[in-house]
């Protein structure tokens, strides 16, 4: 009993620190995490920040440009209401002032033509007016990109003004448009390796992504359930660009973060593992060794008993022949045939038993009828058994009497030799069950496995090999189950035996 109460105490002693060293190695590699964890985090918020302030940038750029637009065509309308001006002037102060205005524009490419379109002036333009006399073609389509500005210099018809971008705002735009592409591309391809997504304002349109499998990225479940993930770490970065109008930048965390942070569990869970496979592989290694102790112990038994039994035979004969007391032979012979018995059990359990078909009502009558002879007239034994009095099971009947014999002879020791032993047989339709119930002293919840471990015993001068050999000859010869089925502290115990049919 002690050697069992130790080993329970070293395995929670083990156990405690086991724990203790997986809680002092989660602690301090937790902290190294949360250092390397809160880098990542700076890089990415840094990304962020900056990708918040290029924006803000670009938009300011973008704002920046449509002001330029308006007014060059405050300039345009300026150009044309000037010239209005000069032809309708009556002094030669008006048309100087209105002929500076008009050469003020030395950089916005502007047609004047009538109402045919014909074209009947035209600065800061490429080609020459001898050569185009009228605005056509893709001429015209380069300069309808603005709308026209209708001047009247007389009569009825009507003139238009046409304009263009200046060369200075068109290589202005070529850089805003380089500058959003460059932005776009310092989203997509950043440092700090965080995987983004850019959609448009309805947040349903990729139009760019980066750090992602783009394989999943057209499934619309993953998409949508991906942009949920992102938006419910970091709010979305709203920007608004002319190519691609509002648009929504969605990130998290880093695949880096993202790893680290789970590398701890991911760390143990193998360590883990491996103890579990080690600790399996030791105790399969132990049992088949404590098997080969067992076969050893008990063939070595047999032998040993089997020399001297057969000169207690002979000795029997000897006896008979000087004429001994019939009645001192005759329960001489009953103990020698003990003795066999006992040399059949351990040479059976020595080896590979063999099983036969047998009816264990009978079996367990005759187990009891010898154990009643041979037991206090305080304890009552009774059989239970079903209305079918013919069970067959595959039995050795030498080993499976031990196994009766042992119960019983603990719960006699359990009640002190006063009380009653009960045996109730159910018959099922693959199984059977024994259970063997007593009115002793029971046994601690705590005790339901221990009590089958070798060496255990609560008896000042027991061995504690009884419920062992009792549950070796159970579940490893017969292919059963043995076990503790119940048990109260002052009331009695269960013991239950399941054998296969």
């Amino acid at each position: 009993m002690n050697i069992y109460s130790k080993k329970q105490r070293w395995k929670w002693i083990l156990l405690a620190s086991a724990m203790l060293i997986v809680a002092g190695s989660l602690w301090y590699t937790s902290i190294l995490v949360k250092k390397i964890s809160r880098d990542e985090r700076e890089k990415v918020q840094f990304w962020a920040d900056a990708i918040q302030k290029k924006a803000s940038l670009v938009k300011y750029t973008e704002e920046f440009f449509e002001k330029i637009k308006i007014e060059e065509r405050k300039k345009v309308e300026l150009f044309a209401g000037a010239m209005v001006r000069m032809i309708n002037a009556e002094n030669s102060e008006d048309l100087t002032f209105y002929a500076n205005i008009i050469s003020d524009n030395d950089n916005i490419p502007v047609i004047l033509t009538d109402d045919t379109l014909r074209i009947n002036t035209a600065v800061n333009v490429d080609f020459s007016t001898d050569s185009v006399k009228v605005l056509k073609g893709k001429l015209l389509k380069e300069f309808s990109t603005f709308k026209p500005i209708i001047v009247n210099l007389g009569g009825n018809s009507k003139n238009y003004v046409f304009y263009k971008e200046s060369k200075l705002f068109t290589e202005l735009r070529k850089v805003l448009n380089e500058n959003i592409k460059s932005f776009i591309g310092e989203v997509v391809i950043n440092s700090a390796s965080v995987p983004v997504i850019i959609t448009d304002s309805t947040k349903e349109k990729v139009k760019a992504f980066a750090n992602l499998d783009s394989t999943k990225i057209t499934d619309k479940a993953y998409l949508s359930q991906t942009i949920l993930e992102m938006e419910s770490q970091n709010k979305p970065i709203e920007v608004e660009l002319v190519s691609y109008g509002k648009s929504y930048i969605f990130y998290h965390d880093s695949n880096l973060l993202i790893q680290l942070r789970n590398y701890p569990y991911f760390q143990f869970g193998i360590i883990g593992l491996f103890l579990l496979v080690a600790y399996f592989l030791f105790s399969t290694a132990r049992k088949a060794e404590q098997n080969q102790v067992w076969v050893g112990m008990a063939k070595e038994t047999a032998h040993q008993l089997g020399t001297p039994l057969s000169s207690l035979y002979a000795w029997i004969e000897i006896l008979k022949l000087q004429e001994v007391d019939a009645e001192t032979i005759k329960e001489l012979g009953k103990d020698i045939k003990r003795l066999d018995v006992i040399t059949q059990r351990f040479s059976n359990i020595g080896s590979l038993p063999k099983l036969k078909e047998e009816n264990v009502v009978v079996v367990l009558y005759e187990a009891i009828e010898y154990l009643k002879s041979r037991t206090s007239k305080k304890v009552d034994f009774s059989i239970n058994v079903p209305e079918t009095s013919d069970i067959i099971v595959p039995l050795n009947i030498h080993l499976f009497e031990w196994v009766i014999e042992n119960l019983c002879k603990n719960a006699v020791d359990a009640m002190a030799g006063v009380g009653s032993i009960n045996i109730d047989i159910v018959d099922d339709i693959t199984m059977i069950y024994i259970d063997i119930s007593d009115t002793g002293k029971g046994i601690t919840k705590s005790k339901f496995k221990t009590i089958f471990n070798p060496g255990y015993t609560s008896k000042q001068r027991g061995w504690g090999l009884g419920l062992t050999l009792a549950k070796r000859i159970i579940e490893n010869y017969h292919d059963g189950k043995i076990f503790v089925k119940q048990s109260t502290l002052s009331k009695g115990t269960i013991f239950r035996i399941v054998l296969k049919k």
